[in-house]
């Protein structure tokens, strides 16, 4: 970007042709033509174009795990190698970094978006609603120190106020 910037105001404000930028920058004429012919200085993008790979027939399976594993709790989840591995039980025989990479393409793009929503209600009924935990305390009964293992519940209720 920086470089496009440079080419500008060498041509438009210093006055230069593009004979000398291109000997003073080491681009080729034809990349400061183009970069003079924008409008806007725009940092020029190298996509990729779309190859048929080992991986390409299993994009659809492999996608409908991933949208079935971020629905699932975290620790529930398959990792990346075992995708691999189903699918080369399904006959995949490419390598495992084309799988990794497909992957972290697709959690990035898509995998963000599908998320399990959680309802949290803020008014409960009597009963409807306890919180459990439990904790080790130690006392001394009888002149012996002893550790206790002790459950704790509170009953969670929303009183309606009138008034």
């Amino acid at each position: 970007m920086t470089m496009i910037g440079k080419v500008r105001r060498m041509f438009h404000r210093q006055d230069k042709s593009v004979r000398e930028i291109a000997r003073l920058t080491s681009l080729s004429r034809i990349t400061i033509r183009k970069y003079l012919k924008e409008g806007t200085a725009q940092e020029p993008k190298y996509e990729r174009a779309e190859r048929v790979t080992k991986l390409t027939p299993f994009h659809e399976k492999l996608i409908e795990a991933l949208v079935v594993d971020a629905l699932r709790p975290r620790k529930e989840r398959r990792r990346t190698w075992t995708l691999f591995e189903q699918l080369q039980a399904a006959g995949y025989d490419g390598c495992y970094s084309r799988v990794t990479d497909f992957i972290r393409t697709w959690r990035v793009a898509e995998g963000k978006s599908i998320s399990a929503n959680a309802f949290v209600p803020l008014h409960f009924s009597l009963g409807e609603a306890f919180q459990f935990d439990w904790s080790e305390e130690g006392l001394v009964i009888g002149g012996m120190y002893r550790k206790l293992q002790v459950a704790h519940t509170k009953l969670f209720a929303l009183q309606e106020r009138s008034g």
